[in-house]
């Protein structure tokens, strides 16, 4: 019993995360679909998500989710049939309708009761809004115009069929779970007369491949009832996950017909076939038309005979041949090969790579010093497979930040409408790839800053007309791939920081004393001291001096930095650079006395001999001046440096500088270990490692050595000044 209960939980996690998945495609299409010219597609998407939801929802019992999802599908269907016009009202409401839809579902997965939603004060409001779009919808068939207005001869085929049409293909596990798709077509017979049901038998496989415990049947019914399309429906609420159901309601439009012969799973070899199929025809009526066509005009096409008859229009016509002719052009698309995977598993893969990686090493070390040549080459050999299993391993946690940049559609689109301001969301580098872990963790800062560039950013309308820019501001996401990191631009429009204002706010608080010189990116960067907040008065989304100091925060613990540039009256741009994971890197080790350093590989641009003036910290690289860092005086290392010192040149952020060690000991994959608390506040280190002998290595901070070096970068030009520097901080 306890093993049922856990399966019954472990498939309710499956409809939650599913139903979240829906929702938030749902969103997405609501999103686009005002500014598409034809948004037949995105509307199909949204009424599918809903249709889903509450059929899943149904199989679990969750009356409050069905009851609620019912009515937003019956509008939106009423949307799909063009009856109720997709207005920008309705758009918000669709929104609101997901955004409920969403907190039943978190209700469920916190297993606490549902409200019924005709009781539930926001819920009832909802509905109420969702009712007055029905009650205001138009009843009168298609049939009922004059036949003058049909514009192809037939009135009653503009019309359509006078009963339900039901397209139905039940999945191949619908045995396997117990069930009996004839079951379901004997109880539909008892709310309404059957009138023709045509067998569909093309998934039927050839005998040696037939699976008894498979269910490769569908049926097209036709179905008098006065039934509601919701009640038919219901017939197949236990199968409702296991097949494919379309319902086609009586005098619908011939664009429902076409609809549904687009969405014909099958691909028959015959128009005659995919119009009896679809309910345009009977089976009777096109035999009598094959007759014709073989007495009278065999080269005259079945589908012109049938129009000429009145027993078809013209339009199903062209949509059956359009459909035939897809079906000699294309072969059936194959079944997904994604695999869900839970999020644990992959970490304990990543961990136990990790630990590979470490044994591997230490199997290395070995086998150099027993100096045997075939454990050597053995061990070359599965240092590569492990290197490739790592590769592999690490790409199955990578994603795409796309799915973390659409999230602020939704934000932009509500918070534009808050500060009355027309923002247009802007988005590049979807197909960005970078670990799950970093993209978890990003979502919360880039969100401030989205917030941030359109409250602070933007500026008012009139002000925009004033300086002569469009009355539209634009917010833009970009994301790209830079030497080993991500790189994520926040960038807006509006009309830039104001460097006196910030200054003296910082002098106002003691962030920095009067007179002192400071460059523009030192001073912008004074925002993200914590209370910092230059706003005139306090809103809803920012004016307290609380957010950009934990931006900055969440990402130094990323090992990320961030940085800002902008030019008044142009706008602001933030440049948030991460790591592409938080696991395993290529390393470059190196040596400082007995001590061991990691530098990340993507970052290492080349190593030269050390060469410089006493009391320099740069030196000269092919005419160019490079600053540096001493290590050994960095992390104050004892002993004397060695008589042949190397210069490891690094590059971050487009710019370069050395970091001078003792030794060079090559690359190596280098598994990154946390930090404890205790050492949180060491500068210049990001992480640590395990060695192949057992010794810990410490990864180095490039980004915040490089700020060590800003001083003597900033003096390249003047050789005499960094001297004085180094003089006095000696």
């Amino acid at each position: 019993m306890a093993n049922s209960d856990m399966n019954l939980d472990q498939v309710l996690q499956t409809f939650i995360l599913e139903a979240r998945e829906l929702l938030e495609d749902m969103e997405a299409a609501l999103l686009r679909v005002a500014d598409e010219d034809d948004p037949k597609e995105s509307i199909a998407a949204i009424f599918r998500a809903a249709h889903t939801i509450k059929g899943s929802a149904g199989l679990f019992s969750l009356d409050a989710v069905v009851t609620f999802t019912h009515v937003v599908e019956s509008v939106l269907d009423e949307v799909r049939d063009g009856t109720i016009a997709l207005s920008e009202t309705l758009v918000e409401l669709m929104l609101a309708s997901g955004d409920y839809i969403g907190r039943m579902i978190t209700v469920v997965d916190a297993r606490e009761e549902l409200a019924d939603p005709k009781t539930d004060p926001e819920g009832a409001a909802l509905l109420a809004r969702l009712d007055q779009f029905l009650s205001g919808r138009s009843d009168a068939p298609a049939a009922a115009q004059p036949a003058a207005t049909s514009g192809d001869g037939g009135a009653s085929v503009e019309g359509g069929a006078d009963h339900w049409h039901l397209s139905l293909r039940f999945g191949p596990d619908v045995l396997r779970n117990g069930m009996d798709p004839l079951s379901f077509i004997r109880y539909l017979a008892t709310l309404g007369q059957i009138e023709q049901l045509v067998t569909v038998h093309d998934a039927v496989p050839a005998l040696d491949g037939l699976d008894p415990e498979a269910c490769c049947l569908g049926f097209e019914i036709a179905f008098r009832s006065d039934a509601d399309k919701a009640t038919i429906e219901n017939v197949f609420e236990f199968v409702i996950d296991d097949c494919a159901l379309r319902i086609v309601p009586p005098h619908s439009r011939l664009a429902r017909y076409v609809e549904l012969i687009e969405q014909l799973p099958e691909q028959p070899p015959r128009l005659g076939e995919i119009l009896v199929r679809c309910g345009s025809i009977t089976a009777h009526e096109l035999e009598r038309a094959l007759q014709t066509q073989a007495q009278a005009a065999p080269q005259q096409r079945i589908g012109s005979i049938l129009a000429e008859q009145a027993q078809v229009a013209p339009q199903l016509v062209e949509a059956a041949l359009a459909r035939q002719k897809q079906a000699k052009d294309t072969t059936k698309s194959q079944e997904s090969q994604s695999v869900r995977v839970d999020a644990d598993k992959l970490d304990r893969l990543i961990n136990l790579v990790g630990e590979l990686i470490i044994a591997t090493a230490g199997a290395n070390l070995i086998a150099k010093r027993t100096r045997n040549i075939e454990l050597q080459e053995c061990n070359s050999t599965l240092s590569d497979l492990v290197e490739e299993v790592r590769d592999s391993a690490l790409q199955l946690r990578m994603v795409k930040i796309g799915a973390t940049f659409n999230r602020f559609k939704r934000v932009v689109h509500d918070v534009a409408r808050e500060l009355g301001k027309d923002i247009e969301l802007k988005l590049s580098g979807e197909d960005t790839e970078l670990d799950k872990t970093v993209v978890e963790k990003i979502g919360d800062p880039l969100m401030h800053l989205v917030r941030n560039a359109m409250d602070h950013g933007i500026d008012a309308p009139d002000l925009r007309a004033q300086r002569g820019k469009p009355e539209q501001g634009t917010v833009a996401l970009n994301a790209y791939h830079d030497s080993g990191s991500i790189v994520i631009q926040v960038s807006d429009d509006g009309g830039g920081l104001n460097r006196e204002k910030i200054l003296a706010k910082a002098v106002e608080r003691g962030l920095v004393e009067a007179g002192r010189a400071m460059s523009d990116s030192e001073i912008y960067g004074l925002i993200f001291e914590p209370g910092f907040s230059t706003a005139d008065q306090i809103t809803n989304l920012s004016g307290r001096g609380v957010g950009m100091d934990v931006v900055k925060r969440n990402i130094t613990a990323l090992r990320g930095s961030v940085a800002i540039a902008s030019e008044p009256g142009r706008g602001t741009t933030v440049t948030v650079r991460l790591p592409l994971t938080l696991a395993i890197i290529n390393g470059f080790q190196v040596s400082v006395g007995k001590s061991v350093f990691v530098v990340p590989m993507d970052v290492v641009d080349e190593c030269v001999e050390f060469s410089a003036e006493a009391g320099h910290d740069y030196t000269d690289l092919r005419g160019q001046v490079l600053p540096f860092i001493r290590l050994r005086e960095l992390f104050e290392v004892a002993g004397a440096p060695s008589a042949r010192q190397n210069i490891v040149v690094v590059r971050h952020a487009g710019q370069k500088f050395g970091l001078v060690v003792d030794g060079l000991m090559g690359e190596a994959q280098t598994v990154i270990k946390p930090l404890s608390k205790m050492f949180a506040q060491v500068r210049g280190i990001s992480g640590s490692s395990i060695l192949g002998s057992g010794d810990v290595a410490l990864i180095l901070d490039v980004p915040l050595l490089m700020q060590e070096a800003q001083i003597s970068r900033g003096h390249a030009g003047h050789p005499q000044g960094v001297a004085q520097r180094s003089s006095a901080s000696a």
